[in-house]
């Protein structure tokens, strides 16, 4: 599933055409138009020359890591970004690594809204954020009866559909100053080549936080595609 993907990502990031691809891979362009769109299925000895081609790990290719070098995060490798004294946050693992992907991520992120220079943009993205983390935190806080709901100024009737409103209108705002259109708030992104990036790019200016970014991307697409039934297809 995977690995037709990745290829094909990895020679659009090269620049290569599928031609030249194709020669340098020893087959023929057809065939490599096959594996790109996942017609059919390669041989383990063409996934090693890809891997010796592009430069990055067999386990990278097959979709087993998110990272090009193949490795597997652990939450001790994922670099900590409120320097905590120690990796395990409350005596577990698991939260711990969550967070700190989360964390890592929103680096790079707010690294890339930076390169656009658009305060609009940086408003609207954390208007997106915030909201999505007090949803949650809400929710956690109204589990308990006892917990006193004066805490909150916006019932619990509308909360729901006023947050979910807040959401929506700060996606529909950043997708409309990303297509260069100006906002009460501040101008759009006149040139989206600020934006312009690729895995390899991102490795090498963000070498701390990108392995988290790359890793919260395919957990979150694993996920969907649970929920959708696409991997059980």
């Amino acid at each position: 599933m995977e690995f037709n993907r990745i290829i094909k990502l990895l020679r659009k990031e090269r620049g290569i055409t599928q031609k030249q691809a194709a020669e340098d891979l020893g087959v023929s362009q057809a065939l490599l138009s096959h594996y790109e769109k996942g017609i059919r299925e390669c041989g383990l000895d063409f996934v090693v020359r890809v891997a010796d081609y592009y430069n990055v790990s067999c386990d990278y290719l097959l979709g087993r890591s998110a990272e090009r070098n193949g490795m597997m995060l652990s939450a001790e490798d994922i670099p900590n970004p409120d320097k905590m004294k120690d990796n395990i946050y409350h005596g577990s693992v698991l939260p711990t690594m969550n967070k700190k992907l989360i964390s890592n991520s929103l680096n790079v992120l707010y690294a890339k809204i930076g390169d656009c220079h658009s305060k609009a943009l940086t408003t609207e993205v954390s208007a997106y954020l915030m909201t999505a983390v007090a949803k949650m935190f809400r929710l956690l806080y109204s589990a308990e009866s006892h917990n006193a709901s004066s805490m909150f100024s916006v019932d619990a009737r509308r909360w729901p559909g006023y947050s979910d409103a807040v959401m929506h209108s700060a996606q529909a705002n950043v997708e409309a100053l990303l297509a260069g259109e100006a906002l009460p708030g501040g101008e759009g992104v006149a040139d989206p080549s600020c934006l312009a990036m690729t895995t390899e790019s991102l490795t090498r200016e963000y070498p701390l936080y990108t392995p988290s970014l790359l890793n919260l991307v395919k957990t979150s697409e694993t996920r969907a595609r649970e929920l959708t039934g696409e991997d059980r297809t």
